[in-house]
């Protein structure tokens, strides 16, 4: 007998690079691609993941990368890879019908089928913790100081550098400008994608304004941990400023400063607080954007009554004060800088002369430093030449002894002065201290004076009042050591006589810069 002839095994189609099995689908392209994006992706982002922990200064583009960029990356690559197995199959079927059925075919009887199932779940798996992780740590960087001031380091630097200076510098940007809840969590986020497009673009002003309106109410934010209901009573203040003459004279004025405050329950409201709206509620209008003029208050107190003041040079008429836009004042209305404070050069020298960081035994130098302080230069690097320059050739030929006797004196004040400008002048931004009005006090800008001018007046007469001790009162004054006030409750004595000062406003002579 003949051994029985096996069948022979059907020819292979040629002319088609089709390959057998679905494994062969993964060999496209397009899914080449996006898993090679993919795992160069994963490769990157473990890489400043460890690079981030162990880094000695945290680097800020660290976590953009990490968290935001090659994330993206990563789900995009992933999102790919199926498209490319989808494009691959509809070719196959295309070329030949027969052998490419219409849906993939599971079978977990078959151990190929059954690997490929498993390294779909352990991935899956390992791909949704990652995210979970991944999506946490981009929600923290994105809320974080280094996010918000670094990042964007040119725009953003002047707030940032102001911040950093300023009481709330533990404060987390985000607890201010957003504070609690979803909602203005998510419309944060939808603001900050237009101001990553114009960042990108290079579309945004110079300055960057004040986000004024779109901040959130303070009852929100601020109060959050400053409890308005406290009283505070008064407070002690020692104020010092140093004349512009040759031995920079030291002049102090000590006072207590009404804060005030006001319960509901206890009923007490005085000083200052009084505005907080506890027991009382005020509402203005205001004509600019920076809401620095005011020609109109309206006062509700706690029995209820209601009183409207027109400043006396107000051109509204009654109509246009119907449909103006009327604000109830709130704590951003004083407190309107309390984490980005631009000081004045007059103002950041005296600190620097107080602190013992400028030698005050220099002749001149403090009118020296706040006028070159005070001049404009086209950018931080010339302004650091052109201070240097000017405040040595300034003893260089007009105090040659004192120059050569005290040069080290010279150059540690000619430092500090340039720290000064760093610190609170950005010429590229455009932002100096006459950008954003401050209105805490009435010294360098309107502030309280923006009400308490003396010239809001109420149909029955009652006026805003502008005297001195409505808010704080007089222990002493004195200048160069010698007393010039000093017996308590005496109306304030300005060094220099310029006449009746209820006519006048610090503001309008103190401008920040040289004095008049």
């Amino acid at each position: 007998m003949r051994d029985p002839v096996e069948p022979a095994e059907p020819p292979r189609p040629t002319g088609s690079t089709v390959a057998p099995g679905p494994a062969g689908l993964f060999r496209n392209p397009i899914t080449l691609l996006g898993a090679a994006l993919a795992v160069v992706s994963l490769g990157n982002i473990l890489f400043l993941l460890l690079a981030e922990i162990f880094a000695v200064r945290a680097k800020p583009y660290f976590g953009v990368f990490a968290y935001m960029v090659f994330p993206a990356v990563l789900v995009l690559g992933l999102l790919i890879i199926p498209v490319g197995l989808l494009v691959e199959r509809r070719r196959r079927r295309r070329l030949a019908p027969a052998e490419t059925p219409a849906f993939p075919r599971i079978d977990l009887n078959v151990p190929s089928h059954r690997q490929a199932f498993g390294l779909f779940i352990g991935f899956t798996a390992f791909f949704l913790v990652l995210s979970s992780v991944g999506s946490y740590q981009a929600y923290q960087f994105s809320d974080s100081v280094t996010f918000c001031g670094q990042v964007c380091h040119g725009v953003m630097k002047p707030e940032f550098v102001a911040y950093q200076a300023s009481p709330h510098a533990r404060v987390p940007c985000v607890e201010c400008h957003v504070g609690p809840g979803a909602t203005w969590f998510v419309r944060s986020k939808l603001s900050g994608s237009y101001q990553v497009y114009a960042v990108s673009l290079n579309r945004y002003p110079r300055p960057i304004p004040s986000p004024i309106k779109s901040l959130r109410p303070a009852q929100e934010t601020c109060e959050q941990c400053h409890w308005p209901e406290k009283f505070w009573g008064d407070r002690f203040k020692v104020i010092t400023h140093f004349g512009s003459d040759e031995k920079n004279t030291p002049r102090q004025i000590r006072m207590l400063i009404r804060t005030g405050g006001g319960s509901p329950t206890t009923g007490l409201t005085t000083g200052i607080h009084w505005h907080m709206n506890i027991m009382n509620e005020v509402w203005y209008i205001a004509t600019d954007r920076q809401r620095q003029e005011i020609p109109w208050v309206r006062v509700r107190d706690m029995q209820g009554r209601v009183a409207e003041y027109v400043a006396k040079d107000a051109k509204l008429t009654p109509a246009e004060i119907a449909r103006a836009e009327k604000r109830r004042m709130d704590c951003m209305d004083c407190h309107n800088r309390p984490s980005h404070v631009f000081l004045p050069p007059d103002q950041a020298v005296d600190q620097a002369l107080l602190a013992g960081r400028i030698d005050r035994t220099i002749p001149f130098i403090k009118r020296q430093a706040v006028e070159v302080l005070a001049k404009p230069y086209p950018s931080a690097e010339a302004a650091h030449e052109g201070i240097a320059t000017a405040l040595d050739a300034f003893y260089f030929t007009r105090y040659r002894a004192v120059y050569d006797r005290r040069r080290p004196a010279i150059g540690a004040a000619i430092a500090e002065v340039q720290r000064l400008y760093e610190t609170n002048v950005f010429p590229e931004m455009k932002v100096d201290w006459r950008t954003h009005p401050n209105n805490i006090g009435h010294f360098y800008y309107s502030g309280c004076f923006r009400c308490h001018d003396g010239q809001h007046v109420s149909r029955e007469g009652k006026v805003i009042r502008k005297e001195c001790e409505i808010c704080h009162t007089i222990l002493g004054q004195e200048e160069g050591g010698r007393p010039m006030v000093d017996a308590r409750g005496r109306p304030f004595r300005h060094p220099v006589e310029i006449g009746d000062l209820s006519e006048a406003t610090c503001s309008g002579c103190h401008t920040g810069g040289p004095g008049p």
